[in-house]
C-alpha cells in the first residue's frame, strides 16, 4: 500500500480523481481516500499545514492502512541559488530546523534522547522519482538534497542565511521532516517531493500565483509515473 500525503487540495483532488474503487475514511478530521492508483493499492490524504498535522497523518497511515511507504508532496522555498521557481527537490534526508534544545547543550535541530535527528529518505524511492520526473517533466530540473522543516514560513533573508549555514539544506517547508520522523519511528520508507514556489526571501507573494497550477501539474504527473514503477 502506497501512502501519499499531499499539501494542496487541488493536487489531492487531481490524484483522487485518477483512483478506482475509492473508499473514504475520516480520522482526525482528515479524509483518507483508499483505492487503486495506476493499478497500485494507494491511500491519498491532505494532512493540513504544520508538523503536528503531518505527524498525526503519517501515524494514521501506519496504524490504520499499514502503508509500505509514504510519499509527501507539496511546495517549498528554495535555499539554493541553482534551483529555480518551478523546479522539484527530492529529499536525500530531512530534519526539523526549529527543534531547539541548545539550552541543554544540544546542537540546533537535534531531538534530545533520540538516536538520530536526521532522517534519510529511501534511496530507491528517490532514484525512481528522479527518473520519473525527468521523463514526465523534461521542461524543469529535479534536484536531490536535504529538506528542512519547521512551523515557520521563511521569508526573512537573515533566517535563510542561518538555515543555510547551520543545516546546508536545498529547501525549507513546514511538514516533511515530521512525516520523515513518524515514518522512521514506524520503520516505513519515505520520500519528500517539493515543488519550489519561491526563493524563501520574501518574494513568495509575487511568485506564487503564476506558479501553483504548473506545480500541481508537474507533481501529479511525477506521482502517477512513480506509482507505475513501484
Amino acid at each position: 500500500m502506497i501512502g501519499i500525503i499531499g499539501a494542496m487540495e487541488e493536487e489531492v483532488a487531481m490524484l483522487t480523481a485518477r483512483m478506482e474503487g475509492v473508499k473514504v475514511t475520516t480520522r482526525a478530521s482528515m479524509h483518507f481516500h483508499a483505492g487503486k492508483l495506476n493499478g497500485k493499492d494507494a491511500v491519498i490524504v491532505r494532512s493540513g499545514i504544520g508538523k503536528v498535522n503531518a505527524a498525526i497523518c503519517t501515524q494514521i497511515l501506519a496504524d490504520l492502512f499499514h502503508v509500505d511507504l509514504v510519499i509527501n508532496t507539496g511546495i517549498a522555498g528554495s535555499l539554493d541559488a541553482q534551483i529555480d521557481i518551478g523546479d522539484i527537490v527530492l529529499s536525500s534526508d530531512s530534519l526539523q530546523h526549529d527543534m531547539d534544545a541548545t539550552a541543554f547543550g544540544y546542537e540546533p535541530g537535534v531531538i534530545p534522547r533520540m538516536e538520530t535527528s536526521v532522517f534519510p529518505a529511501d534511496e530507491r524511492l528517490t532514484a525512481l522519482a528522479k527518473t520519473a520526473c525527468e521523463k514526465v517533466n523534461p521542461e524543469i530540473h529535479v534536484f536531490t538534497g536535504r529538506v528542512v522543516s519547521g512551523d515557520q514560513f521563511i521569508a526573512d533573508d537573515g533566517k535563510k542565511q542561518y538555515l543555510l549555514g547551520q543545516f546546508h539544506p536545498m529547501c525549507t517547508e513546514m511538514e516533511g521532516a515530521a512525516i520523515a520522523q513518524a515514518a522512521y519511528l514506524n520503520q516505513i520508507p519515505y520520500l519528500i517531493i517539493r515543488a519550489i514556489s519561491d526563493k524563501a526571501d520574501g518574494s513568495a507573494h509575487m511568485d506564487y500565483p503564476a506558479f501553483e497550477a504548473a506545480a500541481i501539474d508537474h507533481t501529479v504527473k511525477l506521482v502517477l509515473e512513480l506509482c507505475t514503477n513501484l
